[in-house]
């Protein structure tokens, strides 16, 4: 059965480009295939694909110049970076270009699919939209927004997906390894100061008092928990 999903496997290999896009439709997967830069941006704008494969090193347009271009015209959607491992020190630095995820060449495809299948679970928007409430806020997932009294609050990318995942696992304790794969992905590299580095911008849009977070809490030695208290009866 045909998945509702397209990828668009942006690679100047021809043969690369064809053996990733031929495992893809054989998962029931839509492909687009592109093979330089500067087609890739119009046609990600274009088409808006859910995921886009995008290679590092690409004719007409490096893939992070595609990356941040995009970015800056509103595409939102997944973006996996295929870098070499000579590239890997460049990382960090990407993911403020809004580069979602890496995968190092040369990969298992199996690894691969398993890597899209993460990333369709968890950040695929669902037809329909989710609203989550903690306190006096509303959580707008699929617009990456909070409204609280009447305003509205942009979140990242990152930021959303970070608080969606504790509003689906309100009062639970959450590993930074849970977190770092829920948000990041299969295989992520990302460390764990990165994460927490998040977390803190995040506690700045919805706690009262961020230095002493009624929501977000810290849970020692561990990661961390959402307490939703008006949810709670209280003694």
């Amino acid at each position: 059965m045909e998945k509702e999903i397209t990828i668009a496997v942006v690679e100047d290999d021809e043969n690369l480009r064809f053996l990733v896009s031929h495992r893809l439709q054989t998962e029931n997967y839509q492909v687009l295939q592109i093979g330089n830069g500067l087609d890739a941006e119009k046609e990600i704008l274009a088409k808006q694909p859910d995921i886009v494969l995008l290679d590092w090193m690409l004719p007409g347009k490096e893939g992070i110049e595609v990356c941040q271009s995009v970015r800056k015209a509103g595409f939102e959607n997944i973006i996996i970076m295929m870098t070499a491992k000579s590239q890997d020190v460049d990382k960090i630095d990407a993911y403020s270009y809004g580069v979602s995820d890496y995968i190092t060449k040369p990969f298992n495809m199996d690894v691969l699919v398993a890597m899209i299948e993460n990333k369709v679970r968890f950040f695929v928007p669902k037809s329909g939209a989710e609203v989550y409430h903690f306190g006096q806020t509303e959580h707008h997932p699929n617009i990456h927004s909070l409204v609280r009294d009447g305003k509205k609050i942009e979140l990242t990318i990152l930021e959303n997906r970070i608080l969606l995942h504790f509003l689906r696992n309100k009062g639970n304790d959450v590993t930074r390894d849970e977190l770092m794969e829920a948000v990041w992905g299969y295989s992520s590299n990302v460390n764990t100061r990165t994460l927490d580095m998040h977390v803190v911008r995040l506690r700045k849009k919805i706690e009262k008092n961020p230095d002493k977070p009624s929501y977000l809490q810290t849970v020692r030695g561990l990661g961390y928990k959402f307490v939703d208290d008006t949810s709670e009866i209280p003694d």
